[in-house]
């Protein structure tokens, strides 16, 4: 039986290792095609092994989000390998909490860069390559229920995930008459490596006193009564890789337990 994205050749940034290793390995279960695209190189090809293992396809890149030759690379490794792209996810993204008054122009940059810029430059190498195939094709990005409303620890990384929606409206708009739809879904509190250095970050700022505090109080709100894990989020994200989503386009989907309600 044909899985839900069987023969769809899709590029994964941040896919080493936390919510977009999740993604990966449930894309690779459903017959994709992967590209695994990771800063870390040792932690794309383990990501990359570990999937082939279980008897799916991958092969891995590493580069920043942030370079576009980089970017461009691996979109190139994978057509080499697959022949096309149908669809990109851009995951990769940094979070650094400091106290409103106290946010720094470094900190500011850093963040919109990786998370901001990052997600363009994607979106463009993306798109390019889909534009010359013909044949349409999804971008989907990550946002946040930081892309909703500000938090006074995380003023760039809202201003990012902020950013992040805007760029999905724009690409949405902006790539339609070729056939491609852009997305984007948008966690919560997930137990990933990302959350579990912003826990020991925030307890660093004096804002809680012990490891795993502020994991539980921002976990506290969630109606679902529990904390997301990275395979919570991969029905979502096979869904905007899938056909299902062919109708859908310039939205941004909140999977994060009823934590903001939009």
């Amino acid at each position: 039986m044909a899985g839900r994205v069987d023969g769809k050749r899709i590029l994964i940034t941040g896919a080493g290792s936390g919510m977009g290793r999740a993604v990966a390995r449930r894309l690779a279960k459903e017959g994709a095609k992967l590209t695994i695209f990771d800063l870390n190189a040792e932690a794309a090809a383990d990501a990359r092994d570990e999937i082939v293992s279980e008897g799916g396809m991958a092969i891995a890149a590493s580069g920043n989000v942030v370079s576009r030759e980089d970017v461009a690379a691996a979109v190139a490794a994978g057509v080499e390998t697959y022949g096309g792209l149908d669809v990109m996810f851009a995951i990769a993204g940094i979070i650094k909490p400091m106290h409103f008054l106290d946010v720094t122009e470094e900190n500011w940059r850093t963040t919109l860069d990786i998370n901001g810029l990052g997600s363009l430059i994607c979106q463009q190498e993306a798109a390019k390559q889909m534009i010359s195939q013909g044949t349409g094709g999804k971008l989907v990005l990550t946002s946040s229920i930081a892309g909703r409303q500000g938090y006074p620890n995380f003023a760039a990384y809202c201003g990012s995930k902020f950013a992040v929606n805007a760029l999905v409206q724009a690409a949405a708009r902006g790539l339609a008459e070729h056939g491609i739809t852009c997305n984007a879904f948008a966690p919560g509190v997930v137990d990933t490596p990302l959350w579990r250095k912003l826990d020991l970050d925030i307890m660093e700022l004096g804002d809680t006193s012990a490891p795993g505090q502020a994991f539980a109080e921002f976990s506290g709100s969630i109606l679902v009564g529990r904390p997301g894990t990275p395979e919570d989020v991969t029905g979502t994200a096979l869904y905007l890789a899938s056909e299902d989503s062919d109708y859908m386009t310039g939205q941004v989907v909140m999977i994060d337990g009823g934590m903001v309600l939009v």
